[in-house]
């Protein structure tokens, strides 16, 4: 059953009022891929009536007023991306298209969606105030003091910038479920793990952090206060943060606790439409429906720990996994819907191949905090072995009417080499049923110092790997092939190190190169951090930053040979349009310069 989103369908239910009303930056699609579907579903399992309101016109009051005002919360979210992220390009161009909206066209998502629905909520329902929740991706990784791309500068966190009473952080399940029982009760909710509120001073026994002004007038007391941050996301070793910002305080709980197996049985067995809601059907179809309507979650977090991605903020660096009973059980309801035609598009989660691998020291003690399990080198501790996850898709090939079962997920193809258990008979298997002409694989870089930079191993895996995954198809008879995604302009990158990754792709991995993005700074990342600071924050030490925007579409035409064709600026960007960023483009010398002083941080993880 689809949660309501019309006065209409409430009548049917026979609901005079909602307890919570969502509202999501992202088209109402009933899956288990979408935050406000799951959180929707999720509590009302536990008997609170929930109504969405998705994509409203923020210049139209009656789209908020159609459900009335909630008895206990609103719940914001800008939706699946931060809606700054979903709106515009690395370059800053506005995107024409966006997979989460009915007909394909960027028209429905305002720019910073969180402020936007909150300030629309407050003018409409100034009669009838209630606590408003802020979450998701986009208010999860803007919580603290933060470096906003698109406005070049720090920003508060987004609870004070969007006037909201609450913001539930992470995975939030939990959180919105206790918020919703005290709330309901009466009770106080201060101490809700997962949560931040504002107060007026810090809290006794938490972390206190450097303040706002403190990181607007010094990159490394920014640096310090992130790195507090950062290594404050792990469920069993986090203490909660107080940050001042003016003269209120940002409180931080400590994560909630991650769900066990049975929890994300729970989660993920909840009866999803897998379709998107009629109400916004009559107004286009989803694209994004089309990948994730056969698909399955298997588990949650990434330890892989990549400092240009935040899933280990967001999800956490422990993996949390469904039992194999549950994901056959959603297979096999898969197999009855009547768009089934025998292909489960994808079966994975943010790295398909950690299902089932994780350290049994972090699940007992917490995440390490001076040690990264895969970087520089896989730790021995984890001791990766693909052994369930070939149980799980050997189960899954065996459902009556799979014809196919793809992994679409991202892959560690690191994991793989490091397993000397079934390593290879998992990339065997993948090679024989789960390859789709294609294995997607993103070494991101090619040259040690850059993926250094990017918290990833070095090249000599990546052509390891190469070469096996060739031999095995030789061996299978298969004609099969890799992707590469590659990234253009990371901090530190310049032209000469793309010409090398140009020469290692050309030579050794024998591809020209087409999937090729620019870095987006994007908030709560150690790279976003490097971006903005120019500064090596594992060192201390200036680093060459590219934020020409010229420039960083010529390291991109390097390695795609658009510079050889075209001329300097290829395709990609023409020199007229190069003049223009050159004087939209704020320069660094107008940012806080860091101060010549002595770096107090840790030297962490060792280049």
């Amino acid at each position: 059953m689809f949660l309501p989103t019309t006065r209409k369908e409430m009548d049917m239910l026979g609901w005079d009022s909602l307890d919570i009303i969502l509202v999501s930056g992202d088209s109402y699609v009933d899956t288990s891929y979408n935050g406000s579907a799951v959180i929707g579903k999720y509590l009302s399992k536990y008997g609170f009536k929930v109504g969405i309101i998705a994509q409203p016109d923020i210049n139209n009051d009656e789209e908020i007023k159609r459900l009335g005002a909630p008895n206990l919360y609103w719940g914001i979210s800008a939706g699946c991306v931060d809606s700054m992220v979903a709106n515009y390009t690395a370059t800053r161009k506005r995107r024409q298209k966006d997979d989460f909206t009915p007909g394909g066209i960027n028209n429905r998502r305002p720019d910073r969606a969180t402020i936007s629905y909150v300030n629309i909520i407050k003018k409409n329902f100034k009669s009838t105030p209630k606590p408003i929740v802020i979450g998701g991706i986009e208010a999860s990784l803007r919580r603290t003091v933060h470096y906003d791309f698109w406005t070049n500068k720090l920003r508060k966190s987004i609870l004070f910038n969007s006037k909201a009473d609450i913001l539930s952080y992470g995975m939030g399940e939990k959180s919105m479920l206790e918020l919703a029982n005290a709330i309901s009760n009466g009770d106080e909710y201060t101490d809700i793990r997962g949560i931040c509120y504002i107060a007026k001073e810090p809290k006794e026994g938490y972390l206190e952090i450097p303040s706002f002004d403190e990181c607007k007038e010094d990159k490394y007391k920014f640096i310090e206060a992130f790195e507090k941050f950062y290594v404050n996301n792990d469920h069993i070793t986090a203490v909660g943060l107080s940050q001042k910002q003016d003269t209120r305080y940002l409180i931080q709980n400590p994560p909630s606790i991650i769900p066990t197996s049975e929890e994300m049985d729970e989660i993920y067995g909840l009866e999803y439409e897998k379709e998107l809601h009629p109400y916004y059907k009559k107004l286009g179809d989803v694209k994004a429906l089309e990948t994730i309507r056969h698909s399955v979650t298997t588990h949650r977090g990434c330890y892989g720990e990549c400092n240009f991605c935040a899933i280990a903020v967001h999800q956490g660096r422990t993996i949390t996994e469904r039992s194999i009973d549950s994901i056959v059980e959603e297979v096999e309801r898969i197999t009855k819907m009547k768009s089934f035609k025998g292909y489960i598009s994808d079966l994975g989660g943010p790295t398909a191949n950690m299902y089932g691998i994780e350290c049994l020291k972090k699940q007992k003690l917490g995440a390490c905090k001076d040690i990264r399990c895969m970087y520089p080198k896989t730790c021995k501790v984890l001791n990766p072995n693909h052994k369930k996850q070939l149980e799980l898709l050997d189960r899954v090939k065996k459902v009556e009417g799979i014809k196919k079962v793809f992994i679409a997920s991202g892959i560690r193809y690191d994991l793989i080499m490091d397993d000397k258990n079934c390593g290879n008979l998992y990339l065997e298997n993948l090679v024989k049923d789960h390859v789709s002409g294609q294995l997607k694989i993103a070494p991101e870089h090619t040259e040690d110092e850059i993926l250094g930079l990017m918290g990833k191993q070095g090249k000599e895996v990546l052509k390891n790997f190469k070469d096996e995954f060739y031999k095995i198809n030789d061996r299978l008879g298969k004609k099969q092939f890799l992707t590469y995604y590659l990234i253009a302009a990371h901090p530190g990158c310049n032209e000469g190190h793309m010409k090398d990754l140009k020469r290692f792709a050309s030579r050794e991995l024998k591809v020209n190169p087409e999937q090729v993005q620019i870095f987006t700074p994007t908030p709560s990342t150690y790279s976003t951090l490097m971006y903005y600071t120019e500064i090596d924050p594992f060192t201390g030490k200036s680093m060459k930053v590219e934020k020409d925007t010229a420039r960083k579409y010529k390291q991109k035409d390097i390695l795609i040979d658009k510079d050889k064709k075209n001329g300097y600026m290829g395709n990609s960007y023409n020199k007229n349009k190069a003049k223009e960023s050159k004087s939209n483009e704020p320069s660094n010398d107008k940012i806080n310069k860091p101060k010549s002083k002595k770096f107090k941080g840790k030297n962490k993880f060792k280049k």
